[in-house]
């Protein structure tokens, strides 16, 4: 069966919200999902994937932004997506479809657990590593409400029910502090979901500040020889100005940085979330998905031997 037509058989079956939210509701389960793409034959695989989601600004806004130089000059030495946008607004339905494949909620205040399929289910089960490393994160295993400078909203994987079940699974979400330290060790998991603080993501910070914490904090990681062996970076936006509603959460900027993207590469294909979520556990060796990432396209057009 063709991709459109098992999308349309599913819309059938769920209708178009359960799709996007989750049959039965947010969080709370979903019914058959589509009959899941294959991982493409051309898909590398990387010892640590590097997730880092910046906040609330559309594309137009930081490419060729002045006052982003350092994102600008990573954006015209590695892969940038000219095509990629959100999947709604506000922020949590984009951080939710980044670890499950769903929406899930359009709600910024939901404090709810989420039993859906997810990235950490599918690692875990997989035999794989990972780490939540949260700037101005409370405490090490925090999962608990807003805090100053830190939103859990922006910090997806404590609204699981693998991770609020689970003391080893929520000893995983740490302090942005223990980044620089593993990375200092050589013991970075395979999959780490970074979230700066509200000051240094542009969520109230500004894009010059973004970049700089960019610069300082994840400039290490790049020329870090590790990382340059088997390592990928992917940075992007958890959605576009409010104003901006192409495709639910309108269009953002996203780099896919390693040795083995294509140099100064700029993708014309159309992508959301759901296919870096796809990528993060394809690329780890993972050939099962949660929710759409299932058949979202894959980005293997990024790297160098496809």
């Amino acid at each position: 069966m063709s991709r459109l037509k098992t999308v349309i058989a599913f819309l059938s079956v769920c209708g178009f919200a359960s799709i996007l939210f989750g049959c039965g509701g947010g969080g709370k389960g979903v019914g058959p999902l589509p009959v899941q793409t294959p991982v493409s034959a051309n898909q590398p695989a990387f010892s640590h994937l590097i997730l880092v989601v910046e906040e609330n600004h559309s594309y137009s806004d930081v490419i060729g932004n002045s006052s982003m130089p350092y994102f600008n000059s990573l954006a015209s030495k590695y892969g940038l997506a000219t095509q990629y946008f959100a999947d709604a607004h506000p922020s949590i339905p984009n951080y939710l479809m980044l670890t499950t494949g769903l929406m899930e909620t359009l709600d910024d205040n939901f404090s709810g657990t989420i039993n859906d399929d997810n990235v950490v289910r599918e690692l875990v089960k997989a035999g794989k590593t990972w780490k939540a490393y949260a700037e101005s994160l409370p405490s090490p295993g925090y999962v608990g409400a807003d805090s100053g400078v830190y939103l859990r909203r922006h910090n997806p994987v404590t609204y699981l029910s693998d991770v609020q079940d689970s003391a080893s699974q929520a000893a995983k979400v740490v302090p942005f502090t223990q980044f620089a330290t593993d990375l200092a060790n050589n013991t970075l998991p395979q999959y780490s979901f970074i979230t700066p603080n509200t000051m240094d993501d542009a969520h109230d910070g500004t894009l010059a500040q973004a970049d700089s914490w960019l610069q300082a904090n994840i400039g290490p990681l790049i020329s870090n020889s590790e990382f340059q062996n088997s390592g990928l970076l992917i940075i992007t936006f958890d959605e576009g100005d409010r104003s901006d509603i192409s495709h639910g959460g309108g269009q953002v900027a996203t780099l896919i940085i390693s040795s083995s993207a294509k140099r100064g590469f700029q993708s014309k294909a159309v992508y959301q979330h759901q296919s870096v979520l796809r990528l993060v556990l394809a690329a780890s060796g993972v050939n099962s998905f949660p929710g759409l990432a299932g058949v979202a396209p894959d980005m293997t057009e990024f790297f160098t031997g496809h």
